[in-house]
């Protein structure tokens, strides 16, 4: 259980191939000690050195056979003494077992909490693994750790072993090591035993866990395949985040003499009457209340309750898919694992044959979890299956949670084949980015994978609860530098880097990194402003300059794949899509798209700021439709401009539009054109803003009611 209290025994290899690793390894275990008084202070630890010069253990005073073995620290509650004790660790000369070291570590454990007992008991052993094993007076030694590690399984003793090869090759192991992993490996068959290579400082730290925590299930139950057909299964968490601690309150009026101080600071929470302050409403004068706009709608006990989503305890299947549908970016939240019943043969080899139907099948399965009964939410999530080597270990599935469709966000980013030829990278370039991955893999075919998830600790948390224990000692303790075991996690290794600088200086070489100095940073820019060197002022017939970039040609236009008027350069997309020739469909697209573009910066003018923009355009407009011969086009969305224009919102811009002169398009321009030269000319005054009618209806309705009368 989380909240159970752990007894721990460190066996510490001190003999002469250990001493270069000794300083790393006791500042390991001194983290681990700060840990424990910070996390779980009522837990007990013991320490024994072995390899030592001396011999002092109570198995050896009884019955002997146990040399260089000292027991340094006996079994006792976790104090901030014996983290200063740990920084002196002895240098041992003498012969160097594990497996008696194990032993005695088994004997103060049992000693301790007796026999046959239940509780956390665990044994943490750090050696290099080198010294070769004593032989037994009978059997074989293989046959010695089989019986110890049956014992430990027995007493419920686990067993954490931390091979140190710092600085040693991967494949360079000597006949005792290999000797010495293979009886560690009969631990791991018999008894709950993790054995950890530690090739660095860092791996070391975190390999010594500061606690073990036995797993708990998240869900006991059926998963129900149809109706009619269920099987048992047992969920547990297979990852989880780690967090940072939660900080609690703490009262500083008891007497710090005071030893039955809990020091915990409770709040009440008093409702008081807006109307009289000094009135206290009780609970059942309160109801609930939720925001709906300026106001607070109150929902009653039996609203809320009525309109509660009920759930119920379970997990469903609701079909299968290929593995291909649901990529891995979709998977959200910690992993779980799904594991028959233990003990109920029907659903292992349910499980079993399910299993393996999917893995050859390709398949995954998506279902529906509530975990405990009147769960809020419903999870959905995607079981992928795996599929055992060891013959103790059952086949089962990987759960992760996956988004519904609301939740989903698709990020398009777009591919080389989308930008122009001279802008995609060429061979050499692919080649030298290849090459870079490569280098810099960190988990190389025939190589052991660097920072191993679980060999790795979380950098920020290690540094977070070191600076802690510095404060717990002195209150003005600044923040220390960064440790040398933790560097290699948040900046590059070097030696990796030395290995891949040949890699490094070829992408650099092949894909060169030019500043842009077109922008300055923090500067900001209006469209107003951005005026090139090689831009032209080209003036209309109104006399309007507009801005166009480069030398203007119906070849250049027609080059460019413009597919609607965007707000970057509204009259450059306008001119490019009228000089489009592969349908006929594109200028209407160009008018309506630069109407659309002329209103849109009306609406959203602060203070005029777009005006000038969208005078441009509508000359741009102007322009296009006399050449495409569409007058009637313009003429009817500059009538309409006119209307807008006698408000008060746009009369400054109507303004700008008359002292530019921009009016109708008239017959002299295009023949198709319903306005004649007078009229075009005297257009902006005014006077014929609205259509002219043959006869007034008013006119028309009193000449019918006086023939009316008269008759």
């Amino acid at each position: 259980m989380v909240g159970e209290q752990e007894t721990l025994v460190i066996l510490l290899d001190v003999s002469p191939g250990m001493h270069p690793y000794l300083p790393v390894a006791s500042k390991c275990i001194a983290t681990l000690v700060h840990r424990k008084l910070l996390q779980s202070k009522n837990d007990e630890l013991g320490l024994v050195y072995f390899g030592h010069s001396e011999t002092d253990n109570d198995l050896n005073k009884e019955l002997e056979g146990y040399g260089n073995i000292v027991v340094a620290e006996p079994i006792a509650v976790v104090s901030q003494d014996l983290a200063g004790r740990l920084e002196d660790v002895p240098l041992g000369f003498g012969a160097s077992d594990f497996l008696d070291a194990i032993v005695v570590g088994c004997d103060m454990l049992m000693k301790r909490l007796g026999e046959n007992k239940k509780g956390n008991k665990r044994l943490c052993l750090i050696t290099d693994a080198e010294s070769p094993v004593r032989e037994p007076l009978e059997g074989t030694v293989e046959e010695q750790a089989k019986n110890i590690a049956e014992r430990m399984g027995e007493q419920g003793i686990k067993l954490d072993a931390v091979v140190v090869r710092i600085g040693q090759n991967f494949l360079t192991n000597s006949s005792a090591m290999r000797k010495n992993e293979s009886l560690l490996d009969i631990f791991k068959l018999h008894t709950q035993t993790e054995v950890g290579i530690a090739r660095s400082a860092m791996s070391m730290l975190g390999i010594m866990k500061p606690r073990v925590v036995s797993p708990t299930t998240l869900y006991r139950g059926d998963l129900e395949l149809t109706p009619t057909m269920t099987v048992k299964v047992w969920v547990y968490k297979k990852t989880a985040q780690e967090k940072f601690p939660t900080l609690k309150k703490y009262s500083d009026q008891a007497p710090a003499s005071d030893p039955h101080a809990t020091r915990e600071v409770k709040i009440d929470t008093e409702y008081k009457s807006s109307e009289n302050p000094d009135l206290s409403i009780p609970p059942e004068q309160r109801a609930k209340a939720f925001k709906y706009g300026k106001n607070y709608i109150p929902i009653g006990e039996d609203v809320l309750k009525a309109l509660k989503f009920e759930t119920e305890k379970g997990i469903k299947l609701v079909g299968m898919v290929k593995s291909s549908k649901i990529p891995r970016h979709y998977f959200l939240k910690e992993s779980n694992i799904f594991v028959p019943e233990p003990g109920h043969e029907k659903s292992i080899v349910a499980v079993s044959a399910l299993v393996r139907a999917m893995k050859e099948l390709d398949y995954v399965a998506v279902v529906r979890c509530i975990w405990r009964q009147g769960q809020t939410n419903v999870v959905m999530g995607v079981l992928l299956p795996f599929v055992a080597t060891q013959d103790n270990v059952a086949d089962g599935f990987y759960f992760n949670v996956i988004p519904y469709d609301d939740d989903i966000r698709a990020f398009q980013f777009k591919s080389f084949s989308s930008v122009p030829e001279p802008l995609q990278p060429n061979i050499d370039q692919q080649e030298a980015a290849d090459n870079l991955v490569r280098m810099l893999d960190l988990s190389p075919d025939g190589d052991e994978e660097l920072l191993q998830p679980e060999h790795t600790v979380n950098p920020i948390l290690q540094r977070f609860y070191y600076f802690l224990h510095l404060k717990s000692q002195n209150p003005e303790a600044e923040v220390p530098p960064l440790d040398e075991a933790l560097r290699c996690l948040v900046e590059p290794d070097p030696l990796l880097l030395a290995e891949s600088e040949y890699g490094l200086r070829q992408f650099s070489q092949v894909l060169p990194l030019i500043q842009n100095t077109q922008k300055e940073k923090g500067k900001k820019s209006f469209w107003r402003d951005k005026k090139d060197d090689n831009l032209l002022q080209i003036k209309d017939e109104a006399g309007m300059e507009v801005d166009s970039v480069g030398p203007v040609s119906f070849s250049s236009l027609a080059s460019r794949k413009v597919e609607e008027v965007g707000s970057a350069n509204p009259v450059a997309d306008f001119e490019a899509l009228l000089a489009r020739r592969d349908s006929p469909e594109w200028v209407g697209k160009a008018i309506q798209g630069m109407k659309k573009m002329i209103m849109d910066l009306l609406d959203s003018a602060y203070n005029g700021n777009t005006y000038e923009k969208a005078l441009a355009c509508l000359v741009a407009l102007r322009s296009g439709c006399v050449i495409q011969e569409e007058p009637l086009e313009f003429n009817s969305f500059l009538q309409d401009l006119a209307i807008k224009g006698r408000g008060k919102r746009f009369q400054d811009f109507w303004q700008q539009v008359i002292d530019k002169r921009i009016t109708l398009i008239s017959k002299d321009e295009a023949p198709d054109s319903n306005v004649g030269a007078a009229e075009a000319a005297s257009f902006l005054t005014g006077e014929k803003l609205e259509p002219k009618k043959e006869e007034p209806e008013d006119e028309i309705d009193e000449m019918e009611a006086l023939l009316g009368e008269a008759m």
